[in-house]
């Protein structure tokens, strides 16, 4: 298990790192910057490390809240019921009510984003939505159904989380793992904030659990009545999401689409002025 005062002595923003209890979890939240309070909310596998070099060039604008996702890198304590998206955008709910900060604007990354949308439709986030390379249609079309089968087969298998785990600590296979999944390239520095997160069991074992829980048909159908406005930016070069799985979202959601060129699905953290600047550019919508 990933200890703050060890894994985290050198944590990215960690001066601005806070637990708080809220929703039945002990959350680790960066908290930092003033204006109207805003969300960032990363993506599956990732932490509030992703948003290391974005939150700075947004902290003289904006109160900045950036937590880290149940089951992720320092949040602890599991959600009843599962990882559900349901479970996560009330849990982010209850974070947010603990903070005194009700109806944020909200930033998401990959999954991130579809939390942010799932909140939206419940009331807890306001609007617009700018949303990052966004996971927001089921993972593999007609085979869904195997990708959850797989991911729970992993989660009841304790021997390849391990062997997974001892994988990355293997110099250069979280780089290789990266580029290979996501299109991006990454610095030295977040590859191995990476790699110390996928060498953790417990971290893996809540992505895992994450995705095996992940049930996104019923937010599909509820993209066309999104009730605020959704901006998207997608790296052209992210071989995670599909560029023709991000333009359906578009044509659903009736959002506005950028295509990055070159970049991948870590668009965020391999430029991240850009991703500030789209941001701060959403403000407006």
């Amino acid at each position: 298990m990933l200890d703050f005062e060890r894994d985290g002595r050198d944590w990215p923003l960690r001066e601005h790192s806070r637990f708080v209890d809220a929703g039945g979890l002990k959350w680790h939240v960066q908290l930092f910057g003033s204006g109207p309070p805003l969300l960032l909310l990363h993506g599956t596998g990732a932490s509030s490390h992703s948003w290391r070099d974005v939150a700075p060039l947004l902290a003289g604008k904006h109160q900045l809240m950036i937590p880290d996702l149940p089951g992720h890198a320092f949040t602890r304590g599991a959600l009843a019921g599962g990882p559900t998206l349901d479970a996560m955008a009330e849990a982010l709910a209850a974070l947010l009510a603990a903070l005194g900060t009700p109806k944020p604007r909200v930033v998401g990354h990959s999954a991130g984003a579809a939390i942010a949308c799932r909140m939206a439709i419940a009331g807890t986030v306001t609007g617009p939505i700018v949303a990052f390379c966004p996971a927001l249609l089921p993972m593999g079309g007609s085979a869904a159904p195997l990708f959850g089968s797989f991911a729970r087969m992993l989660f009841l298998n304790p021997l390849a989380i391990g062997i997974f785990a001892s994988v990355a600590r293997s110099p250069g296979q979280v780089e290789r793992f990266l580029e290979r999944a996501t299109g991006s390239h990454l610095d030295a520095r977040g590859t191995a904030l990476y790699q110390r997160l996928f060498a953790d069991p417990d971290h893996l074992r809540g992505t895992i659990a994450m995705m095996a829980n992940w049930r996104l048909e019923p937010l599909e159908r509820a993209l066309p009545h999104l009730p605020v406005p959704l901006s998207i930016v997608h790296g052209a070069g992210d071989r995670a999401i599909a560029a023709n799985d991000v333009r359906r979202v578009a044509r659903l959601a009736r959002a506005e689409l950028e295509m990055v060129p070159v970049l991948g699905h870590l668009l965020h953290e391999e430029r991240p002025e850009i991703a500030a600047a789209r941001i701060m550019a959403g403000e407006q919508a």
